[in-house]
């Protein structure tokens, strides 16, 4: 029991860790690649899809065996997760959610004002943008450390496997966090810090499915566990992470990060 919550906190806060990881990327790049980072974005939708229908999904439904109602309850789990998603994304207004994030060519040409009080203006707007970014990231990120946690308690290896999907879409992630607040603070420390904070949200979440759920863990719960972090992950790939990469351009090159991402996981799994 030990040696597994300590493997799962481990993958949590490497995973977490990932998103400082894309900060740092940002920070010491002179011109992020937009091509680059909306190919890493369909690359983690697609990693993230591929596991939660090819892995966390069979193993709930293994779990439960023949279970009378079964498969209700592993699909009642993965919609569960769905709307639980949905209902953190609600709670974060609309125009500073994941998905709406500035573009690197809007903050380009948001910057390019000849007055002073021009470029103070827009300097503040993309800071408050950037911080309510990065607000929300961490928010979303929260669920995504219980699932590690909750991985880690299946024999099979699948918590490295969640640890993975999520660690990957964590560094472009960091990226999408750090390039806004680097623009409105002018600070590469803050946008760094920032970002890497973002991402601790995860093991912050680990921690809260230690404490919470451990007393009642049983191969039922660890079953609903998984079909609703199938459905949150599915959920986050379709809203934020699709989403994000459409908003930075090159519509083709997030498909083929999607089917990338799926075969890299089908190969590797």
């Amino acid at each position: 029991m030990k040696e597994q919550l300590l493997t799962g906190g481990i993958l949590s806060l490497m995973a977490g860790l990932c998103t400082g990881l894309g900060a740092a990327l940002a920070l010491f790049l002179r011109k992020t690649d937009t091509r680059a980072l909306t190919y890493a974005l369909g690359a983690s939708a697609g990693v993230m899809v591929y596991i939660s229908f090819m892995e966390l999904i069979p193993s709930a439904q293994q779990m439960l065996g023949d279970a009378s109602g079964s498969k209700w309850i592993v699909l009642g789990a993965f919609f569960g997760g769905m709307a639980a998603a949905s209902l953190i994304d609600h709670l974060v207004p609309e125009d500073e959610n994941p998905h709406e994030v500035l573009s690197l060519s809007e903050l380009n040409n948001l910057c390019q004002c000849t007055t002073d009080e021009c470029r103070r203006q827009i300097k503040q707007r993309v800071r408050r943008s950037a911080m309510m970014f990065a607000i929300a990231i961490g928010v979303h990120n929260f669920p995504e450390g219980m699932a590690t946690v909750a991985a880690a308690f299946d024999n099979s290896g699948i918590a490295a496997s969640v640890a993975l999907a999520v660690a990957i879409h964590n560094i472009p992630e960091g990226i999408t966090v750090a390039v806004p607040l680097l623009y409105g603070t002018g600070s590469r420390r803050k946008a760094f810090v920032i970002g890497t904070l973002t991402g601790l949200a995860e093991p912050l979440g680990a921690l809260v499915c230690m404490l919470i759920l451990l007393p009642f863990l049983s191969a039922t719960l660890l079953a609903v566990l998984f079909a609703i972090v199938a459905g949150i992950m599915v959920f986050i790939s379709f809203d934020e992470l699709l989403p994000m990469a459409e908003r930075w351009g090159h519509h083709h090159l997030s498909i083929y990060g999607v089917v990338t991402g799926m075969l890299m996981m089908g190969l590797v799994l």
